[in-house]
C-alpha cells in the first residue's frame, strides 16, 4: 500500500514537471513537494463528484498557491473531471484551457482565479462562510445535508506573508469556521532564495492567536497527511492549519529544496535524472500507470455512492420541505421580480438626502425581493447604511443572519465577497469609503476577470467629504474603478437614479457593480410625468432639455455634480447659449451603447461638451470628436466644510457657467 501511495505521488510530481518543460514555463517545485498532501486528499479525503463538478455539497478545493496550477490540473485529470492529456500537455499556450495560474471557468473543478497570493486563501474563507449560511437557512432537524462539506486549501509561504491573508485568518478564526482546512506548504523557499532572508516568525503560534487550530506533519508522510486532515475535520470549534514540512522540487536530484525549482522548468537534463530518481522510465511523458489509474477509480466508485446516498435524501428533503426548496430554487437561479426596478423607486423616502442613506433605505427593500443578499461594511455601517434591518449579524455558531461585521478589514472584506460568490446563490456586498477601494483592488480586478457577481457599495465619493480632508477625499478613485475591464461604475444623481442603480447591479451576472454614492444631501431631480425610467439604464440620459433648437452644448455630469450643471444651464441659457444636461450614472454603460443612441443623447447640431465631475477627468473622452471641457479635480482635497470646498475648487453653479462661458468665447461658439 505504502509503495502504491509514493506511486501515485510520484506520478503527480511528474506529469507537472512534465507540463512544465513542455511549455518551458511555469512552477514545478511547489507541484513536485506537495504531491503527497494532493493524493491524500483526492484519494482519501475530499467528496466530490467529477460529473457534476458543481454539486452544491461537493468539498471545496482552493489552491491559493496558484503558481502551482499543474498540481491542480493533474489532479482534475487523474480524478476524472472534463479534463483531458492534450488538457495537460497544451498548458500555458494560446487557448489552452490549462493557463499559467488556475482560472475560473476554464475547467470543471477549478474553484476560483488563484495566483496574487493570499487571493485564495481569503476566497476559501468566503466559501466557508457562505457553507455556515446556507445549512443555517436549509437544514432541518431531520435532514441535516446542507453545509456538511469543507473547504480544502493550499497555501504557501507567499500566501502567508501578504497581509490579506492575515485579515482573513484573524475573521476566519473569530468567526470558528471549523469547516476551513488549510494545508500550509512549509517549504522555507521563495523566489529570492530561503525564506529567512525576510521570514522568521512563527507561524504556528501566529495562527494559534488567531484561534486556529495548529497541527504539524511531514508533509512527505502519507500516513501523518491522512491523521491530521481527518483531526482537522472532526475539529467543531475552529479553522485547523496543517503545517506540512516539505522539500520543493521533491525528488530532483540537483534542484530540491533551492529556489531554482520554484518558477523555472527542471531543463530536460534534470527532469531525466529526476525521473530515474523515481524509479520511472526517463524517455516517457506524462506517465499513467494501470495501478494509479485504478486508485483513483476505485476512489471514484466510492464517491458516487456517497453522492447518490445525498442525493437520496435531498429529495427527500425536496418533497417535505417545499418552500425551501422554492427558495433554494430562486437564490441559485439569481431570481429577481419582473418589476424590481418599480418596487425600488417606490421605496424611496420622500425627504431629500444623501445618495447614502437613500441607498440604505432602497437595501430594506432589496432584501424582502432578493433573499440571496448578503453584505456588511468594514466597520463603518453607521456612515454606510448598509444593514439590513430585518435580519440579524452572523456570527459563531450563529449563521442566520445575512450582516456580517467585517471589521477594519478591506482586503480581506473583497476577497471573502469572491468567494461567498463564489460559492453559489449569494450575492454578497461589501461596503466601505470610495477612497478604501484602493485597499480592495486586487479582490475587485479578479471578481472582475472572473466575470462574477458582488456589489461594492462606496460612500463619500468626493471632496465633499469635506473636514476629514484629503487622506479620505476621493480623487482619482472613480476612474480607477472605471478602468477596470468588466467592472459597472454607478454613480446616482438623486434617490430614483439610486434605486435604479441597485437594480442595475442586481441585475449584472457579468461581472461586479460599484455604486458611488454621497455623505452630502442632494436634491431629487425633476424629470417629467411620462419619464421612462428604462432611459437610465442605458447609463445616460438627458435629465434637462434644451429650451430651443438647435442644442450646441452638452454638460454630461455624474452623481452631486448633475444638480449643480442644470442650475448652471440655467444661467448659461439667460446668456442665449442653447443647452442640455445629461446626467451620466453610468460611463460604462453608456459607453456600450449604439452609436444610434448616443446621437440621440449627443446630437449632431452640438458643438461642444463639458464634462462635470468632482474627480480625475483622465478617464473622460469625447463622443464624435466633439471639443471637450473638463470641469474636474486634477489635485488632492484639503480640510475644509463640503460648501467651502465646493467653492475653492470651482464647483458651484455660478462657477460651473462661467468656465464654459469663457471655453465657448475662445473657441468662437455663440
Amino acid at each position: 500500500m505504502n509503495d502504491l501511495r509514493k506511486l501515485t505521488a510520484d506520478t503527480i510530481r511528474l506529469l507537472a514537471a512534465d507540463g512544465v518543460q513542455k511549455a518551458n514555463s511555469g512552477h514545478p517545485g511547489m507541484p513536485m513537494g506537495m504531491a503527497d498532501c494532493a493524493t491524500v486528499l483526492w484519494t482519501k479525503i475530499m467528496n466530490y463528484n467529477p460529473k457534476d463538478p458543481s454539486w452544491i455539497n461537493r468539498d471545496r478545493f482552493v489552491l491559493s498557491a496558484g503558481h502551482g496550477s499543474m498540481l491542480l490540473y493533474s489532479m482534475l485529470y487523474l480524478s476524472g473531471y472534463d479534463v483531458t492529456l492534450d488538457d495537460l500537455t497544451s498548458f500555458r499556450q494560446w487557448n489552452s484551457r490549462t493557463p499559467g495560474h488556475p482560472e475560473y471557468g476554464h475547467l470543471p473543478g477549478v474553484e476560483t482565479t488563484t495566483g496574487p497570493l493570499g487571493q485564495g486563501f481569503a476566497n476559501g474563507v468566503g466559501m466557508a462562510i457562505a457553507a455556515k449560511l446556507t445549512a443555517a437557512r436549509f437544514n432541518t432537524e431531520k435532514h441535516q445535508i446542507f453545509g456538511t462539506h469543507n473547504v480544502f486549501a493550499i497555501v504557501s509561504d507567499g500566501d502567508l506573508m501578504e497581509g490579506v491573508a492575515a485579515e482573513a485568518a484573524s475573521l476566519a478564526g473569530h468567526l470558528g469556521l471549523d469547516n476551513l482546512i488549510y494545508l500550509y506548504d512549509d517549504n522555507s523557499i521563495t523566489i529570492e532564495g530561503r525564506t529567512s532572508l525576510t521570514f522568521s516568525e512563527d507561524v504556528g503560534a501566529r495562527f494559534k492567536s488567531y484561534n486556529w487550530k495548529v497541527l504539524n506533519v511531514d508533509g512527505h508522510n502519507q500516513e501523518q497527511i491522512e491523521e491530521a486532515l481527518k483531526e482537522g475535520i472532526a475539529e467543531r470549534s475552529k479553522p485547523t492549519l496543517i503545517i506540512t514540512k516539505t522539500h520543493i522540487g521533491y525528488g530532483s536530484p540537483n534542484k530540491q529544496d533551492t529556489a531554482g525549482v520554484h518558477g523555472s522548468p527542471l531543463g530536460t537534463d534534470e527532469l531525466e535524472a529526476t525521473k530515474k530518481t523515481l524509479g520511472f522510465d526517463e524517455s516517457e511523458s506524462f506517465y499513467l500507470s494501470d495501478e494509479v489509474k485504478e486508485v483513483f477509480n476505485k476512489r471514484r466508485e466510492e464517491l458516487i455512492s456517497k453522492y447518490d446516498a445525498w442525493q437520496k435524501e435531498f429529495r427527500a428533503w425536496q418533497s417535505e420541505n417545499t418552500h425551501l426548496d422554492k427558495l433554494l430554487s430562486d437564490m441559485y437561479s439569481y431570481t429577481l421580480p419582473d418589476n424590481l426596478e418599480e418596487q425600488l423607486i417606490e421605496s424611496l423616502p420622500e425627504k431629500e438626502t444623501a445618495t447614502r442613506n437613500l441607498s440604505g433605505n432602497i437595501m430594506q427593500k432589496i432584501a424582502e425581493l432578493a433573499p440571496g443578499v448578503v453584505g456588511g461594511s468594514a466597520d463603518l455601517e453607521p456612515s454606510t447604511k448598509t444593514f439590513l434591518k430585518e435580519f440579524p449579524a452572523a456570527k459563531k455558531e450563529a449563521f442566520e443572519g445575512r450582516n456580517f461585521h467585517y471589521g477594519i478589514r478591506e482586503h480581506a472584506m473583497g476577497s471573502i465577497n469572491n468567494g461567498i460568490a463564489l460559492y453559489g446563490g449569494f450575492i454578497p456586498y461589501g461596503a466601505t469609503f470610495l477612497v478604501f477601494s484602493d485597499y480592495m483592488r486586487p479582490s475587485l480586478r479578479l471578481a472582475a476577470l472572473m466575470g462574477i457577481q458582488n456589489i461594492n457599495v462606496f460612500t463619500h465619493d468626493s471632496i465633499y467629504v469635506g473636514e476629514d480632508g484629503p487622506t479620505h477625499q476621493p480623487v482619482e478613485q472613480i476612474n480607477a474603478l472605471r478602468i477596470i475591464p468588466n467592472m459597472t461604475v454607478l454613480r446616482p444623481a438623486d434617490g430614483y437614479e439610486t434605486a435604479l442603480c441597485w437594480a442595475m447591479a442586481l441585475r449584472n451576472r457579468k461581472g461586479p457593480s460599484s455604486l458611488i454614492l454621497t455623505r452630502q444631501t442632494v436634491p431629487e431631480l425633476t424629470r417629467p410625468a411620462d419619464f421612462d425610467y428604462k432611459r437610465v439604464l442605458k447609463g445616460a440620459y438627458v435629465i434637462s432639455q434644451e429650451k430651443n433648437n438647435p442644442v450646441q452644448v452638452a454638460l454630461l455630469a455624474s452623481g452631486s455634480e448633475v444638480a449643480n450643471s442644470i442650475r448652471a444651464k440655467e444661467m448659461l441659457e439667460e446668456k442665449g447659449y442653447t443647452v442640455r444636461v445629461v446626467s451620466v450614472p453610468s460611463k460604462d454603460i453608456f459607453d456600450q451603447q449604439s452609436d444610434q443612441y448616443k446621437r440621440e443623447i449627443l446630437p449632431e447640431t452640438l458643438k461642444a461638451l463639458v464634462i462635470v465631475e468632482a474627480g480625475v477627468g483622465g478617464g473622460w473622452s469625447t463622443y464624435f470628436d466633439l471639443p471637450l471641457l473638463l470641469i474636474t479635480i486634477e489635485r488632492f482635497g484639503a480640510s475644509a466644510p463640503y460648501k467651502v470646498l465646493e467653492e475653492k475648487y470651482g464647483f458651484t453653479a455660478e462657477q460651473i457657467k462661467d468656465k464654459i462661458v469663457q471655453y465657448l468665447s475662445e473657441k468662437g461658439i455663440g
